[in-house]
């Protein structure tokens, strides 16, 4: 699947999070969703895009923005990732990677010239309607928050 453009109505889901408990799009409804796509929980890029998300976590929310991590990794994973660094928002387990191809968050990488299919890292902001307002496909740990702060801030 190809990647979301602005104005796509974001595929719905449902996945379990680090709690075991299942959690859809649909659920969010009326309120602004920064979903955001990562490789790995407890790496040193996907530690530190968390940690920014959790520390931006109540401006986010004051701006009426739901935060959403989604990793292959499984709930227990995202559990210890959770509770290793206090990050307080919902993680989900996308096991079979369904989610992360219907968002455009999967292709192909490379590491040391080898080249692998895998989550690429990825950012969208979903509006209350569950519409695409912005999306950042392999984007930097450290951009996520900025970027989506600055287009919460255009709006």
């Amino acid at each position: 699947m190809g990647k979301l453009n602005v104005g796509d109505k974001a595929p719905d889901f449902s996945l379990k999070d680090q709690n075991d408990k299942e959690v859809n799009l649909e659920a969010h409804k009326g309120r602004k969703t920064l979903v955001y796509f990562y490789p790995k929980a407890d790496t040193p890029g996907c530690t530190k895009q968390a940690c920014n998300v959790r520390d931006a976590k109540a401006e986010l929310a004051d701006l009426g923005v739901d935060v959403i991590g989604i990793s292959p990794d499984a709930p227990g994973k995202q559990k210890k990732f959770d509770n290793k660094y206090d990050l307080g928002f919902t993680l989900l387990s996308d096991q079979d990677n369904k989610v992360a191809k219907a968002y455009g968050a999967w292709g192909e990488k490379s590491m040391y010239g080898k080249k692998y299919e895998g989550v690429i890292r990825s950012a969208l902001l979903l509006d209350e309607e569950g519409k695409v307002m912005q999306t950042w496909y392999k984007v930097s740990p450290k951009d996520t928050v900025p970027k989506a702060l600055k287009a919460l801030e255009e709006e």
